[in-house]
């Protein structure tokens, strides 16, 4: 390929904030240095091509009005952000573009937000479109929401795009669109770690249990007569008829104050108790959320046996990975007591990785 512009694009990992996105409530993600290369040059055909090193993919053609349905599998991301740009009026006459992955898709580290994202930034910059981050991050979660039918936030988007090395992203969802602070994460610097634990359960956003929980906290919301869940005051669940509806309801508002907490000991260096603020998450969205996995509950449960200080599942759930936060010199204890509980199961070792706070997407060449 000649003229060929390429990118990297961070995926990302929540700290703390699951399911507030949707919900107008706090979140406090990072970038990670996991990412994807994207490599693209212009065309001026109307023709946009789509290659990737995905195991089973191949490439993927189509044109710049491509429309809802006439893309699938792991091309409609791609599909859908040029969707969503030309929607928005932004001429796009065609384009190649190659994506090579250090990011495992499902594993609830945004390979799609990455992919999205990733494109709609070169794209953006490849023919002069003049577009910030921000406003690509919107194009992107329409490309999710409207194309690809993964009614998502904007939480992951903006994680991508505007991640800072040795930082977290703390985001308040209440406004459209979403402020942004950086938070200075130094556990490093502190002797401890973060592990990703991915249990290699296949998640899905758009198979509907995503679709359901947010449903069900609009309900929710809607008849406790509030823009955003997440301004529930503690006499919600009592005010609540529904048992679902009171359960989902109960999360949000002890996961809204878990971020707050979690800022807070971030910035006093207090490791222990954010470790115990991400244990607290993982019991909330595994029972009161009812998004975890057995696969999840058993690589937070050995992480924290071998000696990790806090441990929770990361994404939307159902499948995908844990992070747990531990002490460098536990770091092989936490992998072999993970796997051998995996072994005892029966399941597949799971893939486990340390991470570390990233830039957002960047042109490399």
């Amino acid at each position: 390929m000649t003229d060929v512009h390429r990118w990297e694009v961070p995926g990302r990992v929540n700290l703390i904030g699951e399911h507030l996105d949707y919900n107008g409530g706090p979140v406090l993600p990072i970038a990670i240095d996991r990412s994807l290369t994207i490599k693209v040059r212009s065309r001026d055909d109307a023709v946009v091509n789509l290659w990737s090193d995905l195991p089973g993919s191949t490439k993927v053609s189509f044109g710049t009005g491509v429309q809802p349905g006439e893309v699938e599998g792991w091309a409609t991301y791609g599909a859908g952000m040029v969707w969503s740009m030309t929607q928005a009026g932004h001429d796009i006459p065609g384009a190649d573009i190659v994506v090579e992955s250090r990011l495992p898709s499902g594993a609830g580290l945004s390979s799609s937000a990455a992919l999205t994202c990733g494109i709609g930034a070169a794209l953006n910059e490849l023919f002069g479109l003049g577009l910030d981050r921000t406003r690509i991050a919107q194009l992107a979660q329409r490309a999710e929401t409207d194309f690809a039918g993964a009614p998502v936030g904007m939480m992951d988007q903006l994680t991508v795009l505007l991640g800072e090395v040795d930082h977290a992203v703390l985001m308040d969802t209440s406004v459209s669109p979403p402020t942004t602070t950086t938070v200075p994460v130094t556990w490093e610097e502190d002797g401890l770690t973060m592990l990703v634990i991915n249990t290699g359960a296949h998640h899905a956003l758009a198979d509907g249990e995503y679709a359901a929980r947010r449903d069900e906290c609009e309900r929710a919301a809607a008849e406790l007569g509030l823009e955003w869940l997440s301004d529930a005051t503690l006499d919600a669940t009592v005010r609540l008829t529904d048992d679902t509806l009171k359960a989902r309801t109960r999360h949000v508002l002890t996961e809204t104050a878990r971020v707050r907490g979690a800022v807070s000991a971030i910035n006093r260096r207090a490791w222990a108790q954010l470790g115990t603020i991400l244990t607290a998450s993982h019991a909330s969205l595994r029972d009161d959320f009812q998004v975890s996995c057995p696969e999840l509950d058993v690589a937070v449960e050995a992480a924290l046996e071998a000696g990790a200080l806090g441990a929770r599942m990361t994404g939307g759930g159902f499948g995908g990975s844990a992070i747990a936060l531990l002490p460098i010199d536990r770091l092989s204890a936490v992998r072999e007591r993970v796997e051998a509980r995996y072994a005892s199961h029966q399941w597949k070792p799971p893939q486990t990785f340390v991470v570390h706070a990233a830039d957002g997407a960047h042109r490399v060449t």
